[in-house]
């Protein structure tokens, strides 16, 4: 008899260690989404119609042997997964990958794809009306959406509003945030820090209405369009018995070194519904599946040291637009190859503004990296899909 091995959720994490383990016991992904939703290009899908339906990508061949439930897991103990439809999978080993939620449009709370799009068709009318965006929220999401607006319609009027003292806040240098501004301002963002809104705006965000709102310091904003750009929830309501334990006050999951929730031996938890303190990004996501992928199979077998996961060096890709932005990996030298390595020293000497010297790859490797393609074929790769136009 073969283990089954359940994993919930098929985001980034879920797909990587479903597919690692597909070759060697029987896993069962549980996803209530007719598709994988490539969350790292929705902003683009936003702005630009022909990635809206490149970041969805099916299901269907990404496991040879394992089988792909469509439903959600409404209650998870430590040997069984109940789903919306009644059924009851027990399970030797459980992965929980259910991630966040995030408001649109960084993500999207629907489950069929062709609504998802829609929204952000119809969203994407609404902006291309607007001539003031106003972006709550000077973090990732704020930053890259402004700069994926500006790309789309140059002669917008972008603000970026934040209570916080600095923008893209976390482990990064001062001479990031600074390349960033620089780039902010020549694009002519405005970017207001230390402030909130007296109330929220009259219109729903995505909706095009004309609105002035009124700042805490007296200042009156009007624009005809807003987002949010912050509030990530982790998805963890479900744990039921033990598991509950693991939960923290922000939903977030106490792990051990290897994964593990504190107290047990199969049950396992990876991205954004971990209580490591690190940047919930989809590399830090794959990572997790990656050696939670090992250990089980450890498990399996009966043999080998549990592997432990390591949280690396605060670093991030951070596109504005497909040809802007900047990235700090003060560790870049680990994860690109020789030749690599060599095109990256080469550029910046010609550049010679000694950017690489403080671990900040400029706004051309940036591109180079991430912003004009977003990994798409990485994940189509993954999944045995053709993403459309990739």
């Amino acid at each position: 008899m073969r283990t089954t091995v359940a994993v919930i959720g098929g985001g980034y994490g879920g797909i990587t260690v479903a597919k690692e383990l597909d070759g060697v016991t029987d896993v069962v992904l549980v996803e209530p989404r007719d598709t994988f939703v490539h969350n790292v290009a929705a902003l683009r899908g936003l702005t630009d119609p022909g990635w809206t339906d490149r970041m969805f990508l099916p299901y269907d061949r990404l496991l040879e042997r394992g089988t792909i439930i469509r439903d959600r897991a409404v209650r998870v103990d430590e040997t069984s997964v109940w789903l919306r439809s009644g059924e009851r999978i027990e399970a030797g080993y459980i992965v929980l990958a259910t991630g966040s939620s995030y408001p649109f449009p960084a993500k999207v709370d629907v489950e069929d794809s062709a609504a998802a799009k829609e929204r952000y068709h119809a969203a994407r009318e609404a902006l291309a009306r607007a001539g003031r965006v106003l972006l709550l929220g000077a973090g990732p999401v704020g930053l890259e959406l402004a700069g994926e607006i500006l790309a789309a319609w140059p002669d917008k009027s972008i603000t970026l509003l934040d209570p916080g003292s600095e923008i893209v806040s976390g482990g990064y240098s001062a001479e990031f945030r600074a390349e960033l501004r620089r780039q902010l301002d020549a694009l002519g963002i405005r970017v207001v820090l230390g402030a909130r809104l007296r109330q929220q705006p009259p219109s729903e965000a995505g909706e095009y209405a004309t609105f002035t709102a009124t700042l805490d310091s007296g200042e009156r904003l009007t624009a005809d369009i807003w987002f949010r750009c912050f509030g990530g929830v982790p998805d963890t309501g479900y744990l039921a018995g033990s598991l509950v334990s693991a939960r923290r006050p922000d939903g977030r999951l106490a792990v051990t070194d290897e994964l593990r929730l504190p107290g047990q031996s199969r049950v396992f938890a990876l991205g954004d519904v971990t209580a490591i303190p690190e940047a919930k990004q989809a590399s830090a996501a794959t990572r997790h599946a990656s050696v939670i992928a090992a250990n089980i199979r450890a498990l399996l077998q009966g043999d080998g040291e549990p592997a432990a996961y390591r949280p690396g060096t605060p670093g991030i890709v951070l596109p504005l637009g497909p040809d802007g932005g900047a990235t700090y990996a003060p560790d870049w030298e680990d994860y690109v190859d020789a030749a690599t390595q060599e095109h990256i020293r080469r550029h910046a000497k010609e550049r010679g503004d000694g950017l690489l010297e403080l671990g900040i790859l400029d706004a051309e490797l940036t591109s180079q990296l991430k912003g004009r393609h977003l990994n798409v074929e990485e994940y189509a790769q993954l999944l045995n899909a053709d993403p459309a136009g990739a």
